[in-house]
């Protein structure tokens, strides 16, 4: 199965910024629909929360209480999904994973995100 790896997660500050970066492996990523998630802590059933998606042709959707701050992108030379987030607010902090939604990826280990004063 196709792996993925999350990266750029981090400690930051409310009101800062961070830029997720997801790579996949394998050579179809850019036929593939690439979407983030994010899992809270103490999520009930370890829930995974739907963030944002893009796909193929760059058409890009960003769950509604987050499209004023969140970005998603990608970039096919570099099998690479991003997820831009500015304005962090403490109920951000989670861990963020990255995933195909037709299957073909397996699950990441995910990148913290703690936004903390």
């Amino acid at each position: 199965q196709v792996q993925v790896v999350e990266s750029g997660g981090g400690l930051v500050r409310p009101g800062g910024s961070l830029t997720l970066t997801c790579v996949v492996s394998g050579s179809s990523f850019s036929h593939y629909t690439m979407g983030w998630f994010r899992q809270a802590p103490e999520a009930p059933g370890n829930r995974r929360d739907y963030v944002a998606l893009i796909d193929s042709t760059d058409n890009a959707h960003v769950t509604d209480s987050l499209k004023d701050r969140f970005t998603i992108s990608r970039d096919n030379a570099r099998n690479t999904v991003y997820l831009q987030m500015n304005n962090l607010k403490p109920e951000d902090t989670a861990v963020y994973y990255c995933k195909d939604n037709g299957g073909n990826t397996a699950w990441g280990p995910g990148t913290q995100v703690t936004v903390s004063s």
